[in-house]
């Protein structure tokens, strides 16, 4: 079977990209592969313009990762609620990063009446948000002005739903240290925005969803 140009370039770059690695550290694979120690897990979009190891600089063993459209926190997916068990209580990371984009097309199709297939359903978690914030964002006239504000919402509402999981709450109990944080990367500058939401415990939230622990 004959593979298309893209296809053979990709694995050559991989080939050039080992051979670089070693010539500064002939142990780099093998201490790579040793252990991994992230100290971020990092929640993303599943944009292929924002890749996370890149965008802050990070090497490969740094951040340990989970993306999907939206960076959507989603109570009943079993692959997000997998990763961020291991995540806090095996590699027992010490921050999270839940990183929205500007241009977020999940976002903009949120906004939207349009049915775009099997994904409505995924979308409909994003227009709950919408739905929570339509006040705030329904008075914004400029389209342009209430995608960008509706990228950031989410991602605030998203950090705060990542507090509200026993995962999160549990590790909290114990007293591990554990902070969420809330970003927006431009796709046209390169730049994050800390947009300042961030969780450390429990108390941050709600009364309702504040969980207690039975000691043993």
């Amino acid at each position: 079977m004959k593979h298309n140009a893209f296809y053979q370039k990709i694995l050559a770059n991989n080939k050039a990209w080992v051979q670089k690695k070693l010539a500064i550290n002939p142990d780099y694979f093998q201490r790579l592969s040793e252990k991994q120690c992230p100290p971020v897990l990092w929640i993303g979009c599943s944009d292929s313009r924002v890749p996370a190891n890149e965008i802050i600089g990070a090497d490969p063993g740094d951040v340990f990762v989970h993306r999907n459209i939206a960076n959507m926190i989603v109570h009943s997916d079993m692959n997000m609620l997998s990763v961020l068990d291991y995540a806090v209580n095996i590699l027992k990371v010490t921050n999270i990063i839940v990183c929205g984009h500007y241009g977020c097309g999940g976002i903009l199709a949120a906004m939207k009446n349009e049915s775009f297939g099997l994904m409505d359903n995924w979308i409909r978690h994003i227009k709950t948000v919408y739905r929570l914030h339509h006040q705030e964002l329904d008075q914004i006239e400029q389209e342009d002005l209430r995608f960008n504000r509706f990228v950031e919402l989410n991602v605030q509402e998203q950090v705060y739903d990542l507090a509200k999981t026993s995962i999160v709450q549990h590790a909290w109990s114990c007293n591990q240290e554990l902070s969420i944080h809330g970003w927006v990367y431009g796709l046209n500058s390169g730049y994050v925005t800390d947009l300042e939401v961030n969780v450390t415990s429990n108390a941050d939230l709600d009364e309702v969803y504040q969980l207690r622990f039975k000691k043993i």
